[in-house]
């Protein structure tokens, strides 16, 4: 018997990525031969660094993003790296044949940058939370650079890639664009005004797109064996919506295709049985690498050390690079131990936020190609999104916890098609449980992802859940060391649970959603007026305290936590009267 046409179009979807895959997959192997060399030079010098300088306050991604001073010749800079022994002998070399680290991108103000933009945050009173609001929104002048010509010119004295357009980076060691942190720097940038940077930043990823098959997940060369969250159609979505442009539609249409292959290919696609036979399927982080992350290479080559066999250290080398994919590294969120990063099996779970945002690409690309005619195509990612919302609520939906949880595959080789098993969801508490309320606020004219009763349940769920503390929301309930785990809370998960909860439809979860935010808001205010700079994470335990832990010192800026800020100022305003400062 034929399958129905809803089958055919998924089948032919489905066949159609994979053949899209295979093209991107030899794309990015051609890209990196160009810069091998020079990586593995940078790698040699960080390993030499770390021996000559000690590891207090050694950050082993600045080597990897040196460039070579013009005149340096690279085999020379090999050769003499040999003879290198102390420090003042180290850093005698690097001064010789490199150039500082990040010089490659130069300062560029935006030209849409205006001090006191036209309909800047109306809601937001005369005082102290406006004063600072127009404090943070100057922070995109100095966030904002253009990769300099020279990097285009001569790829291989550079770990840095060319971009067309101009960047704003999330700031500090992070010298480079970062994909998942674009999502929030677009947004902060739409509440400032400023369009045309904004839409640098997509053309930039989707430039990305057209040379390597996706998003890497940062525009450096040792980046190109892995993505982070997919968010670029929600970039796209945001910017149309703000200016109307649908040129930028039909731009960018062909790499939204292309980006959505990528995330169904048979590397990240998984198919799973439930109880009544019915096959779902849904996607998986996996980065295409079993070596030591370049920008980290001391540090994972150190872990490694622990395992006896090449095979094993490069299966977690593997699960490393793929956890760095995630954006969440590093978390118990994907360790069979919470406490040895060993155990970490990422490429074996299907994490919840992940589809979240896949299900909202696809039904993201069935609104654009409806709005620049191209019905079929529509009807394609319309029935995709619809069968991933099944697969969602089918395997990843626990109702008796009223949250959705991350499912585990059994790691002891593919079945194949996977039978779906209650026991295989993590019941621990993330705030990734809680993302698919995002979607509340992206119906795309559609029916809504969860109705209010649901929504509501949902809110009551994470509202008892451990994760609520006087400065926001936590990552998780477990206290690790890991950054991506409690105490630390992040400003894209505030924002994409307060978006959601904002948009549940219930008083109740408004209420919630705007506590929420207000917390967030009064922490990073508390933290900028004691330390003059806005920080990568928090410690959602004090009003005012920045976050730790994790691989390398907390980083300032900051690209994602100034769009949330931003955006949650112009959401829910901040009256003159209302206290800015911490509670007391």
């Amino acid at each position: 018997m034929a399958p129905p046409p809803r089958q055919l179009l998924l089948h032919l979807l489905l066949f159609l990525s994979l053949l899209r895959a295979a093209r991107m997959m030899g794309s990015v192997a051609a890209a990196s031969e160009g810069d091998r060399a020079l990586l593995t030079l940078l790698q040699r010098v960080q390993s030499e660094a770390l021996r000559a300088l000690g590891p207090h306050d050694f950050d082993p991604k600045l080597y990897v993003d040196l460039p070579l001073a013009p005149g340096a010749d690279r085999a020379a800079a090999e050769a003499a790296l040999s003879s290198v022994g102390t420090r003042e002998e180290m850093e005698a070399y690097v001064a010789r044949y490199f150039d500082p680290a990040g010089s490659d991108l130069l300062a560029a103000d935006p030209p849409d940058f205006q001090a006191e933009p036209r309909g800047f945050l109306p809601r937001v009173g005369a005082g102290e939370a406006r004063a600072w609001a127009l404090e943070v929104h100057a922070l995109w002048k100095d966030l904002a650079r253009r990769v300099a010509p020279a990097v285009a010119a001569r790829p291989d004295r550079h770990t840095l890639l060319p971009l067309p357009g101009r960047v704003v980076v999330p700031g500090s060691r992070f010298r480079e664009v970062y994909y998942w942190d674009s999502y929030w720097v677009v947004r902060g940038l739409l509440v400032s005004k400023m369009y045309d940077t904004a839409k640098d930043i997509v053309l930039n990823l989707v430039y990305l797109v057209e040379e390597y098959g996706f998003v890497l997940n940062g525009a450096r060369s040792y980046y190109t064996n892995r993505s982070q969250p997919p968010l670029l159609s929600s970039m796209v979505l945001e910017l149309y919506t703000a200016t109307g442009d649908l040129d930028l539609l039909r731009r960018t249409f062909p790499s939204l295709l292309k980006e959505h292959s990528f995330w169904v290919s048979e590397l990240h696609n998984v198919a799973i049985m439930d109880n009544d036979g019915c096959v779902h399927n849904l996607s998986r982080y996996q980065a295409m690498w079993n070596k030591p992350r370049p920008e980290s290479a001391t540090i994972d080559e150190e872990l490694a050390s622990k395992l006896n066999s090449t095979a094993a250290k490069e299966k977690l080398y593997h699960q490393i690079a793929s956890t760095a994919e995630t954006g969440w590294d590093f978390s118990s969120r994907w360790m069979r131990n919470p406490t040895d990063m060993t155990t970490l099996v990422t490429t074996f779970i299907i994490p919840v936020d992940l589809n979240t945002f896949i299900f909202k690409m696809e039904r993201d690309i069935a609104v654009f190609a409806k709005l620049i005619g191209e019905k079929a195509t529509a009807e394609v990612f319309s029935q995709a999104s619809k069968a991933r919302h099944t697969a969602i609520e089918t395997i990843l939906w626990n109702s008796e916890m009223e949250q959705w949880l991350d499912y585990w595959l059994p790691i002891d080789g593919n079945q194949g098609v996977y039978k779906w098993e209650p026991k295989s969801q993590n019941r621990n508490i993330f705030a990734s449980n809680f993302v698919p309320l995002w979607l509340n606020a992206h119906n795309s004219g559609s029916v809504p992802f969860l109705d209010e009763a649901k929504s509501v349940g949902v809110m009551r769920s994470l509202h008892t859940s451990g994760l609520v503390y006087p400065a926001g929301i936590a990552t998780s309930v477990s206290k690790t060391g890991q950054q991506w785990d409690f105490p630390n809370g992040w400003a894209p998960l505030q924002h994409l649970i307060v978006e959601g909860l904002l948009n549940s439809g219930s008083t109740e979860a408004k209420k919630f959603a705007e506590d929420i935010a207000t917390s967030w808001v009064r922490t990073n205010y508390a933290a900028y007026k004691s330390t003059g700079a806005m920080h990568e994470k928090y410690d959602v335990e004090a009003c005012g305290k920045s976050g730790g832990g994790g691989e390398y010192k907390s980083q300032t800026g900051f690209g994602w936590s100034n769009g949330v800020l931003l955006s949650f100022l112009e959401e829910f305003g901040w009256s003159q009267d209302k206290e800015i400062g911490c509670p007391s």
